[in-house]
């Protein structure tokens, strides 16, 4: 309660959507369209955000990247496997280093990045894709080793597939239905995390009460990696 909201996103009528219903709320959210993939319309963002408000927080992207599942990595294009990481790193990079250079100079504040159950797995089918979450939890550590003394922390969330985000395409080749039970048998609980269930574990990652949480992945994927 009281948060100021600043939400960003490549497709506008979806940000401005989000933002309505925090407003039909009670809340205070304020959207713009950028490409987070670009560091000249990340830092204008992030500068406009630090103008309007006096400080940044918690930065949170939560963007998608372009990935190849369901093939063997030997019938791969070698631009396919690396394309996930490549572009999961370069816009967790630069949106954290943008609100981090506002971060270091206040003395707080909260970079939260994202993940996927595949970081800490042996997992077939997932291309580099799990090379590319790996990738995110050690910009990660690298990030709260880097700002963590000027009161600036850095968390990872890692969520199993989220069970709103599946749509009506399955990321390997089988049926929708059979594909989400594939899911959920990979987890110890049988079931898939809910947006709201990582909701409410990012805004704990972003408050007081995980002051003490710096450099570290917050595992949320139903039992299915066990760290």
């Amino acid at each position: 309660l009281g948060a100021r909201l600043f939400l960003a996103g490549h497709g506008e009528a979806s940000v401005n959507a989000t933002a309505e219903k925090v407003r039909a709320l009670g809340g205070e959210a304020h959207s713009s369209r950028v490409d987070a993939y670009s560091r000249a319309e990340v830092d204008a963002h992030t500068n406009a955000v630090a103008d309007l408000a006096g400080r940044i927080d918690v930065m949170f992207n939560a963007v998608e990247v372009p990935r190849v599942q369901g093939v063997p990595l030997l019938e791969m294009d070698a631009d396919d496997v690396v394309a996930p990481a490549a572009a999961w790193l370069r816009t967790q990079f630069l949106t954290a280093r943008a609100a981090a250079g506002y971060m270091v100079p206040q003395g707080s504040g909260t970079s939260l990045m994202l993940s996927a159950s595949p970081a800490r797995l042996a997992l077939a089918g997932v291309g580099g894709f799990a090379a590319a979450c790996a990738a995110v939890e050690a910009l990660t550590r690298t990030f709260a080793a880097e700002t963590g003394a000027a009161g600036v922390r850095t968390v990872c969330l890692r969520p199993h597939r989220i069970r709103e985000t599946i749509g009506n395409t399955p990321d390997l080749p089988m049926e929708l239905g059979e594909f989400t039970r594939f899911l959920e048998s990979l987890t110890t609980s049988g079931t898939l995390p809910t947006l709201g269930e990582v909701a409410r574990a990012a805004v704990f990652a972003a408050t007081g009460g995980a002051a003490s949480m710096n450099g570290t992945v917050l595992n949320l994927t139903g039992g299915m990696s066990p760290d």
